[in-house]
């Protein structure tokens, strides 16, 4: 799906921001699933092989590490969502509409792999995790159509990112709200984007990046379903 037709604005941006409070509110009396940080540790691990190629590389090193470490990676945000949607109107007022954009569509790729996360964990049998047992529940716990929106939105954040990084006046004003940010508690939402700026600039064009990990993450997805073990890309 191109990013054009995937829904982002102030008001996806608050549905996705209560998609993860009601995930992660559960959490305040039961307590996360008992897998889920052994399953996002696992995770994370298996991305980082995947992507072993491009994070050697200085052109994308940037890039790789906010990939796995902001976008797609096991970082807990809930603090910045929480604080987010608290002040909400304040924030769709004060950042710039194309920041709010990317914003929203990195937060729904958040609450999205929140859920598919909580369901593989719960899904996983007992014993260790490894690619025979993660593949059961993976393939027991989401359909390839939630798999390929996963996929099809972060796409959509870069695609957004390589397009904002090519407007100097964007990047600029995006400096300026340092300060502003962190008087209304958006400092941790600011370094996301800064991050994601910086390494993108540092690239000079994402194109080849995206498509990469895009035909990877879907490679991987095709063998999880189709019962292929391994399955490593």
């Amino acid at each position: 799906m191109p990013p054009d037709t995937i829904s982002a604005g102030p008001e996806a941006l608050r549905s996705h921001l209560e998609t993860l409070r009601d995930l992660r509110g559960r959490d305040a009396s039961a307590g996360p699933p008992p897998r889920l940080a052994e399953l996002k540790r696992w995770q994370s691990d298996r991305l980082a092989r995947t992507y072993t190629d491009l994070s050697a590389q200085p052109r994308y090193r940037q890039a790789t590490t906010f990939f796995l470490e902001d976008l797609y990676g096991p970082k807990d945000f809930s603090a910045r969502d929480a604080e987010m949607l608290r002040i909400y109107p304040l924030l769709v007022r004060t950042l710039p509409a194309t920041a709010v954009e990317t914003a929203s569509l990195a937060i729904e790729v958040d609450a999205l792999s929140e859920s598919l996360d909580r369901r593989t964990s719960e899904a996983l049998p007992p014993g260790p995790i490894h690619e025979a047992s993660y593949a059961r529940a993976y393939r027991a716990a989401s359909t390839p159509a939630e798999r390929e929106r996963q996929i099809e939105l972060i796409a959509a954040v870069g695609e957004r990112l390589d397009r904002l990084v090519k407007k100097p006046m964007v990047y600029r004003t995006l400096k300026l709200m340092r300060t502003p940010a962190r008087l209304a508690g958006l400092a941790d939402l600011q370094t996301f984007l800064e991050r994601g700026f910086a390494s993108f600039r540092e690239m000079d064009g994402a194109e080849e990046f995206l498509a990469t990990i895009a035909a990877r993450e879907r490679a991987i997805a095709k063998a999880l379903f189709s019962s292929q073990v391994p399955f490593s890309a």
